[in-house]
């Protein structure tokens, strides 16, 4: 067999490894393996592995990611998600919907803090949830609304995918962060639009909630200064050049500490769930990318993604037909795997495509920085998408009065709004790209 035989052989029986249930991470480590052996042998493959987890766990930048998570489990002890729901809901609640939208508002502000799409659909269903049914909303509505909120957190930055292609690619992480912000907002944006037409469709499953007095919604903001404080210090530290992300994620990190300290969320085994928590999370993601080293390791050898993209390049297909092919891939994936997960596997490939593609005249540059905002807002959908939908599990897990199916059902219309989203951003990349110009 050639080295691309072997390499679409063990790529498949990665996937087969997947469908029986094993972590991705194990599925990518154990077919990267064996198809390393293989292809260059038993010998060589230890030779690999006697520095492979040394080099890839020693890179200073990925000291960001463990950081980012703890600054989450911080924010969520801390409490940080309630105030953000009130403000938003002291401002709209009053509306048809309000509180749904208020419900979002909050996962984009809990997200800038977060870097978790998980983190924030878990806090923000325990704090959300009860208000919204306590007003009167249905429990199906209430649920989708946020699970598909909960996805602004890997897309407002800090977005710990996003650093892990930065890494992949070589890209400028603070730049990746500014330009994640345009489709963070008009993700926000969309899904308030969405909630929106079903309070006017269905005025039963929104309602409008109560009225707030000038005093009390200035006050509901006021109590949301330590977000402000927290996000302006670390991405405008980052963006003025004041820190490195993993400096800015220290100092993020130490004052989300202090705002958790300070409200009571540390005491008692406060303090140990969030350093488990962040171990345990750190520890997957680390899992995964070892296995994605290995696997991609083995791919090189067989040389199939150089191949394809070759392959792909000569077939002399229209660049938006070739992308479109890549985002229905991404689609289908996001049914079956995680989003992190997905970037390891797929960037590999993909990447080499894209670059190798002229794009509306981009420069490589921003041809790379738009490709990886693409990325993740189509694999942030894989977190809402049937069977897997992650944040749908983690909501329903709190609502299990609500059948899963109705839940998936009212999530379409947020799904539909994401799609269009991905259209808009890659036939007018300007719109995410104008803030590097700034």
């Amino acid at each position: 067999m050639t080295g691309i035989e072997w390499g679409a052989l063990m790529f498949g029986v990665m996937l087969l490894l997947l469908a029986a249930r094993v972590h991705i991470g194990m599925a990518m480590l154990l077919s990267g393996s064996i198809g390393y052996v293989f292809v260059a042998g038993f010998d060589p493959l230890m030779n690999y592995f006697k520095t492979a987890a040394y080099a890839r766990f020693s890179v200073y930048d990925l000291s960001v990611v463990p950081l980012f998570l703890l600054m989450g489990q911080f924010a969520t002890h801390g409490g940080l998600s309630r105030a953000l729901f009130q403000a938003g809901n002291a401002m709209i609640g009053h509306w048809r919907g309000g509180m749904a939208m208020a419900g979002v508002s909050a996962c984009a502000g809990f997200g800038a803090i977060c870097g978790s799409s998980l983190a924030t659909a878990a806090t923000m269903g325990q704090v959300a949830l009860p208000q919204m049914k306590a007003h009167g909303y249905s429990s199906r509505f209430a649920t989708a609304v946020i699970a598909a909120g909960g996805t602004l957190g890997i897309l407002i930055p800090p977005s710990v995918p996003l650093v892990i292609y930065a890494i992949l690619t070589e890209q400028n992480i603070a730049k990746l962060f500014m330009a994640a912000f345009v489709p963070g907002i008009l993700a926000a944006i969309g899904y308030m639009v969405v909630i929106a037409i079903v309070a006017r469709v269905s005025p039963s499953d929104a309602p409008a909630g109560d009225r707030y007095t000038w005093a009390q919604r200035i006050q509901a903001l006021i109590d949301t200064w330590p977000v402000l404080l927290i996000f302006m210090v670390v991405i405008g530290g980052i963006y003025g050049g004041f820190f490195t992300p993993t400096e800015a994620a220290s100092i993020g990190t130490v004052a989300t500490a202090f705002v958790a300290w300070r409200s009571g969320g540390l005491r008692g085994k406060g303090f140990l769930q969030c350093m488990y928590g962040t171990a345990a999370a750190t520890g997957m993601i680390f899992l995964i990318l070892l296995g994605a080293d290995v696997l991609n390791v083995f791919l090189a050898l067989t040389q199939l993604n150089v191949e394809l993209a070759k392959w792909v390049i000569g077939l002399d297909l229209s660049p938006l037909l070739v992308m479109f092919l890549i985002i229905f891939i991404y689609l289908v994936l996001g049914c079956i795997m995680d989003s992190l997960s997905m970037i390891l596997l797929t960037i590999p490939i993909f990447f080499p495509i894209v670059m190798g593609l002229d794009f509306w005249g981009l420069d490589p540059e921003s041809k790379a920085i738009w490709f990886g905002l693409i990325v993740l807002m189509v694999v942030e959908i894989g977190l809402i998408t049937p069977p897997v939908g992650m944040n749908v599990f983690i909501i329903n897990s709190m609502a299990k009065d609500v059948p899963m199916k109705e839940t998936f059902k009212y999530v379409m219309p947020f799904l539909a709004s994401d799609l269009l989203r991905i259209c808009v951003i890659v036939f007018f990349p300007s719109i995410v790209l104008f803030v590097l110009k700034i």
